[in-house]
């Protein structure tokens, strides 16, 4: 089953580089007041996030068995094809390249708008043209090839690294603005507990999105057995300890009803603790790290799109898989992907879309981890150069957790769920009727 031509060659160091440079993006800064408002609470919050750490690394290590037992190229798509036949894959290539990227490309390109308008006191009318303006313009460098999106990259990825190391070194050195008590856990006025930590909970998922693609690297690892969960459980609890000592320092500079619903608390939080300049010159940061983030999806996304028409698996393929002849970049599924972004844009709002994404990404998550469950039993002989520690108690763990989110989500966003839901088994007759023309 795995790529011959693939070779172990990826050292620890450069692996959990790899997990956090992955999963790292904008989200952590602008989440938080989505969290807050769902639980109104500070340790409510704080224990929100805990989970959404614990339940991604549980995640992390379940699916990296599956990446190392299949390591060729098409990832997650793969894995469910072969588990659970060719439709399932193709349903997560169709939501990928309609609801995922695109959400992820019109949701941070609201919230870039959002925070030049807040930087620059613009018009707050502006919002929708610079957010078009942004995912434009990084659009039309994709479209010069591979190389453009990834010098962006490149040049973004300090980006992401330089406000995190700022606002918590300088939150942690002076003094806070506000009394924090994690206690008690108890949601503030009429909410009940369990409403208001699933909010909490899905709110935290969008800035721990990404971690699905860290087991890609299993196959390349050096002693994936050792290396591999040491890696993941390693990269992404520092992630979280991130995430929360950012959420720590935004909690002790700001009241809760300030940060609740406030998509400027980083830069309001930055100002509290650095003045004026200081504030403007974080957000700058955030918004380099922010512009990075659309650019990976930007360059990614069509890719996928690009990889399902080459296997001649969706309607329009013969046009989807056409690449420019002098980048080689997949420009047609680059501007579908841009178009569907562009529709998101006029149609939705920041939480909205990214609770979304969140909630049909999980449909999918569920399936691969009840795969690496099914796998076990049906193909014992499978070669597995990495096995999950601790089965089959990190996958349950990873599963019922899962199962949490997406049922909490059904029940209080019951509208979003069933739009995710529809928009994704739309797919089932497109599936079919191309199967039949072919």
């Amino acid at each position: 089953m795995a790529d011959k031509t693939m070779q172990p060659h990826i050292g620890p160091f450069t692996a959990l580089a790899t997990v956090m440079g992955t999963v790292i993006g904008g989200g952590v800064f602008f989440k938080t007041a989505a969290v807050v408002a769902a639980t109104n609470s500070a340790g409510l919050t704080i224990l929100a996030w805990v989970l959404g750490g614990l339940l991604t690394i549980c995640g992390g290590l379940t699916v990296s068995e599956l990446s190392a037992a299949f390591p060729e190229t098409g990832g997650s798509i793969k894995y469910l094809e072969h588990t659970y036949g060719k439709i399932t894959g193709f349903l997560l290539g169709w939501s990928e390249m309609l609801i995922y990227f695109p959400a992820n490309i019109a949701a941070l390109a609201i919230i870039f708008a959002t925070q030049v308008i807040n930087l620059f006191h613009l018009n707050p009318g502006l919002l929708v043209p610079i957010a078009l303006l942004t995912a434009a313009s990084i659009t039309i460098i994709n479209l010069f090839g591979a190389r453009a999106g990834g010098m962006v990259q490149s040049l973004t990825f300090l980006g992401k690294l330089i406000p995190l190391a700022i606002i918590i070194i300088g939150g942690l050195w002076m003094p806070g603005h506000v009394e924090t008590s994690l206690f008690p856990l108890n949601p503030a006025g009429h909410t009940n507990f369990i409403t208001a930590f699933s909010g909490g909970l899905i709110a935290t998922m969008f800035a721990y999105e990404g971690w699905i693609n860290v087991g890609t690297i299993a196959g390349e690892i050096k002693n994936p057995q050792k290396n591999l969960p040491r890696v993941i459980g390693l990269g992404l609890a520092l992630i979280m300890v991130i995430y929360l000592l950012v959420n720590w320092v935004f909690l002790k500079q700001l009241p809760l009803n300030q940060i609740a619903g406030n998509e400027n608390t980083a830069f309001e939080a930055a100002q509290r603790l650095f003045g004026e300049f200081g504030g403007k010159l974080v957000t700058i940061g955030i918004l380099v790290s922010v512009y990075g983030t659309i650019n990976g999806y930007t360059l990614t996304g069509p890719r996928v799109t690009y990889a399902m028409a080459k296997n001649d698996d969706l309607p329009g393929s013969h046009w989807l898989k056409k690449l420019s002849k002098k980048y080689a970049a997949p420009y047609w599924a680059t501007i579908l992907t841009f178009s569907i972004a562009t529709i998101m844009v006029f149609l939705g709002s920041f939480d909205v879309l990214t609770d979304m994404l969140v909630f049909v990404m999980w449909i999918f998550n569920c399936l691969l981890f009840f795969a690496v469950l099914l796998l076990r039993k049906r193909e014992p002989g499978l070669p597995r150069p990495y096995r999950v520690p601790w089965f089959p108690l990190i996958p349950i763990i990873a599963l019922v957790g899962g199962l949490f989110i997406l049922i909490t989500t059904i029940i209080n966003q019951p509208l979003l769920a069933l739009t995710g839901i529809g928009v994704t088994f739309a797919g089932i007759p497109f599936f079919y009727i191309h199967k039949l023309r072919h």
